[in-house]
């Protein structure tokens, strides 16, 4: 368990540097998926869309980590602006899934 006396700083340094990694990884690893596999359950519209979703919070992203970095290590994000990322990152965690499900049975 985290210390909670744990300066802000060091508190968002522990916290969310980890989860911006985290979504960095998880976007990256869906891009490459929707960039490269034709997903069967999907119809093309549908894979284009969610490659744009994830494209755009890749953006989103980038930009909190630089702001992050420049302000060092000062500056946290709101729940507004995690909790999307979040509901992306389950969203394509669901389509890789089912596309390696539909894989297994082929």
């Amino acid at each position: 368990m985290q210390d909670s006396n744990l300066p802000g700083t060091e508190l968002l340094k522990t916290v969310l540097e980890p989860l911006l990694e985290d979504f960095d990884y998880w976007f990256g690893r869906s891009r490459h998926l929707l960039e490269t596999e034709q997903l069967s359950f999907m119809s093309h519209q549908e894979q284009s869309d969610l490659l744009l979703r994830v494209k755009q919070a890749q953006t989103e992203l980038n930009t909190a980590k630089m702001l992050f970095a420049a302000t060092d290590k000062q500056v946290g994000l709101d729940m507004t602006t995690l909790a999307p990322w979040h509901q992306l990152v389950t969203e394509c965690w669901n389509v890789g899934m089912r596309f390696h499900q539909e894989k297994e049975k082929s």
